[in-house]
Order: C-alpha cells, then structure tokens, then sequence
C-alpha cells in the first residue's frame, strides 16, 4: 500500500504521527510524508534542520517531503500565519513535489490546525485516492475554548470550513469517543466515522529502566511530575494554585518537564509566588528519554482546563502515563477524568480546582508505596486493554487497506 501522510509536524517533532508512520513502513507499505520545517515547540526552525536540511529527508524507510512555511514565533497572528503559510505551502508546492507519484490512500493528522485537511483533501482530488483524516484537536470548539476566536460569525465560518474538509474524507477518525457525536453534526449522513485512540508507545511499558540523573535526589521527597506541552490548555494556573497552597509542604516537588509558549510565564509566576524551592522546570528532553523520568516520579501529572471541549478530550500523554504504571494525579472533566477514576489508577479532582488538585497530591503523598504501586499495576493494565500500540495501529492499518480495496 502506497501511503501519503499529511501533517504539519513530524520528525524531529516528537508526535505520535512519526511513530504511526514508522510502524506502517516496518509492515511493508511505502510511507510518504508531506509535512513542513520543525519548529514546534519553540517557534523557531530547528538549528540541527537549518545546518543539514538533507539529514532530515527520511526516518527509518519513511520518504519525508518537506515544504516552507512562516515558523510559529510567539503571539497569536504570528500562529495564525504559520497554520496559513504550512496550508499553501503544502497545497501549492507539496502538490508540486509529488506531480507523478500515485497514492493508495492519503492520510492526514490533524492535531491544530484543522486547515492541514485542505492539502490533504487537494492532493487525494489530484491522486483519485480516497482519504483519511485523524480528529486530534476538534475544531471550532478548540479555538472558542482557549480564546484564539472569540467572535460567534467567526467561529461559524471556521465551522463550515471544517464541515468542507469532512466532506472530503472518506473515513474520519476521532481520538475520543466523545468526539464522535461533535463530528457526525459536521458531516452527511452515513460518512464513516471511527474511534480510534492514541497508543501508548512500547518505551513506556519497560520495567527495565533506571531513573535519570537529571533530577537530583532529595531525601523523603514525593516528585510529582507533568511532561508535556506548557500551554494554555494544559491550565498551569491550576497547577501552580495547587502548588501554592502546598508549598508549606516542603517534601512536595512539582517536576515540570516540556517546553512551550507558556513556559516565561510559568517561570516569572514560580518567582512571584515564591514557589522556586517547589516547583523545577527541568525543559524538554526527547520521547526516548521520557520513562527515565518518569521513573522519578511518585505521581505523574495531567491537567486541561475547564471547558467543554477538552471535557471530550483524553490527553495523549494519559496514555504514556497509565503505561509507565505510575499512579495519575488528574484534574480533569469527562472522558479522560473518568478513564483514571473508573481503571481505579490514581485521583482525579474537577478541571480548575487547585484545591482539589492540591488535596489530591497529598492523599497520595500519604499512600503506603504498595498502594501506589497498587494504581500503577491499574493503570497499565487499562493501558494494555485499551491502548495497546499493536492493536490501535493494527486497526488502523486495516482501515487503511479497507480504502484503497473500495
């Protein structure tokens, strides 16, 4: 099967779309990836791809075509441009780069913005390929929850822009299943619609890994630790209201591992509140590196504000956590919320609620480490029932292969 992948991010981006696109490509099936220059998380292109463009051509036996696009910098205009100048770049000279390869299906990862269907929904036009398009971040919803756009005529437009795309595809894929019923009102009648989850990546799932030596030990401690994204979503004024109101509790660390367009203010608030001594903001290591840290950790963390959208949404990170059988500290709404509170694999507070938070992490502060060891063995066998990486990544190879026989 001729794969072409559609995704803004890819490659030395660390999103699970590199190891989808490596797992197809170990199968047998020809993998190509129209994607644009990394410059995600720090808004600025990669040093290491602007010194040797050419190494970063391929990963494994995966072909990655590459296009320009405008980096996302910091403010909101500067990413607006980014998602516009990534959407004609890849729609005029993607479409360019591949004039005389034929595709079997075309694949699109939608994580933001949704507009990387536009390319998509082009070249699977151009190719006579059907095409698939994975629901990561549902737009509108997403956009009106953060704030980005705030005018209703506004975020109809993008409504309808999104109910264009969904058009297009032939199967659409969400990675919740909240997400479904959201979709179904922006697509025909009887438009396939699947669920289909992030997976937790093998890495995660070894019992064979010494901590890193990144964080230094302290004595009696109990590290709770978030890795990720430091955005908007990820609410870093709950945390750090959680962390304030412990911070009386000396033995309480708040490990901060990631990067992102939050991060200055994260940092200049820990100063303000005084918070130094409780909260490290230790920066953004490679996927590979991610289960030596969380073999540090006590608790791992996963937090989204609290509205709607993200009621519907399960954090991609969850999954990781629940595999590195950890327990989970979740201050969350809905289906991500009721994952760990049902799978018995940590505590959960409502999204926003420091105090929740706060109370929360010194409950399991108190915990015998056979009762947290306890939720750890919970979570990762929630993981393994509903995130195994084979069978998620099975299922959608035949999907896949389900297509391009119609």
């Amino acid at each position: 099967m001729r794969v072409l992948i559609v995704s803004q991010y890819f490659w030395p981006e660390n999103f699970r779309v590199n190891d989808l696109a490596t797992e197809l490509a170990s199968k047998g099936h020809q993998v190509t990836v129209l994607t644009g220059w990394p410059n995600y998380p720090d808004g600025q292109v990669f040093p290491a791809f602007r010194e040797q463009p050419k190494a970063f051509q391929s990963l494994s036996s995966v072909e990655i075509v590459r296009v320009p696009l405008l980096p996302r910098g910091t403010g909101g205009l500067r990413l607006m441009l980014n998602y516009l100048s990534f959407t004609l770049s890849a729609s005029i000279l993607g479409a360019w780069k591949l004039r005389g390869r034929a595709f079997d299906v075309v694949f699109v990862n939608q994580l933001s913005p949704v507009t990387v269907g536009l390319p998509g929904a082009l070249i699977a036009k151009i190719k006579q390929a059907p095409m698939a398009m994975w629901v990561l971040d549902l737009w509108p919803d997403t956009l009106h929850a953060i704030g980005v756009v705030r005018s209703p005529k506004v975020l109809s437009w993008v409504g309808q822009l999104v109910a264009f795309i969904y058009r297009r595809c032939d199967l659409v894929l969400a990675q919740s299943k909240s997400f479904i019923p959201e979709i179904r009102k922006l697509t025909p009648p009887g438009k396939a619609v699947e669920y289909l989850p992030s997976w937790a990546e093998d890495i995660f799932q070894s019992t064979e890994v010494s901590p890193t030596t990144e964080i230094a030990h302290q004595e009696g401690s109990f590290d709770v630790m978030f890795a990720g994204n430091i955005g908007e979503a990820q609410d870093f004024p709950c945390i750090l209201g959680a962390a304030d109101l412990l911070k009386h509790h000396a033995h309480i660390r708040w490990l901060i591992v990631g990067d992102g367009r939050m991060r200055a203010w994260v940092e200049q608030e820990v100063q303000r509140r005084g918070l130094h001594k409780n909260v490290l903001l230790l920066g953004r290591f490679p996927v590979e590196r991610m289960p030596s840290f969380y073999q540090r950790a006590h608790a791992l963390l996963v937090t989204l504000q609290d509205k709607p959208i993200f009621a519907m949404t399960i954090p991609g990170k969850l999954q990781s956590y629940l595999a590195a059988g950890r327990p989970v500290v979740a201050a969350l709404n809905g289906e991500g919320a009721a994952l760990v509170h049902e799978a018995g694999a940590g505590r959960v507070c409502a999204a926003g609620d420091s105090q929740g938070l706060a109370d929360a992490v010194l409950a399991l502060s108190r915990m015998t480490d056979a009762e947290r060891n306890s939720m750890g063995r919970k979570g990762r066998q929630i993981s393994e029932q509903e995130f195994e990486r084979s069978a998620v990544l099975g299922k959608l190879e035949h999907l896949l292969l389900s297509m391009r026989a119609t």
